[in-house]
């Protein structure tokens, strides 16, 4: 197993496609943390010694606060995979009509909490050796998708500060990111309405003719995350199944 004797935290880890990279995670031999605003202790159950922490991504004190109890229950931390993030709660419409304090709490969520996040747990990863950071982007910002304006903004940034924290740490910690395209998870399809929008036109103009399922983005944040990718720091793969719009 790639990951045994690790130990993994899962940003918004109870549900979708953070659910999946926890089982895959799991699976490869990891000890899992996840950390959510809902459901962390009972999604933590699933795992062998996994521990479940009540975390508001957004927020200083609760980031630090996960490191914290991380170290002191499962003794280091040598992966960090910041999947948390809004999207889809968040109506489609012209740039012009979405609310500043909107604009402000995606930031926050979705760029202000990786920061947040790394500058927790990167010092703990270096007593230990170093680790690994994975952080979950979209492939949205590559393509320039109109009317989510804040968050075709947030994970573009993502990419970016992934680049940059990535040359900054030197390879001691690598940070990489893994960019979906649009996927049919368990809080997506509580939206059917963001469904209907985007589901049959991402189909259309994939190259592989079929739904994007949370499973299909683990394999990449799985290699990302062990020692088989030891030599690639600063890259984003977007995992979307050859999306193209013409």
């Amino acid at each position: 197993m790639r990951l045994a004797g690790k130990v993994a935290i899962v940003t918004g880890g109870a549900q979708g496609i953070g659910r999946a990279i926890a089982d895959g995670l799991a699976a490869e031999g990891a000890r899992l943390v996840i950390a959510d605003l809902k459901g962390a202790e009972e999604a933590a159950a699933r795992y062998a010694g996994g521990v479940g922490l009540t975390v508001d991504v957004a927020s200083e004190a609760d980031t630090l606060s996960m490191a914290e109890e991380t170290v002191a229950r499962c003794g280091r931390i040598d992966v960090l995979v910041n999947n948390a993030g809004l999207y889809a709660t968040l109506q489609m419409r012209p740039f012009d009509e979405i609310p500043v304090d909107e604009w402000r709490r995606v930031m926050d969520v979705n760029v202000l909490s990786m920061f947040l996040t790394a500058r927790a747990v990167v010092p703990r990863m270096r007593e230990t050796g170093g680790g690994a950071i994975v952080n979950i982007s979209s492939g949205t910002p590559f393509r320039g998708v109109p009317l989510l304006l804040h968050y075709v903004t947030s994970k573009g940034a993502i990419v970016a500060f992934t680049r940059a924290l990535a040359r900054e740490l030197g390879g001691v910690v690598r940070v990489n990111c893994v960019a979906p395209g649009f996927t049919l998870s368990e809080g997506v399809k509580q939206h059917p309405e963001v469904v209907e929008a985007l589901q049959a036109a991402s189909v259309a103009a994939r190259t592989i003719k079929r739904d994007q399922v949370p499973e299909d983005v683990v394999g990449a944040v799985v290699y990302l995350a062990c020692s088989e990718s030891s030599f690639v720091t600063g890259q984003t793969i977007v995992i979307d199944g050859g999306q193209f719009f013409h």
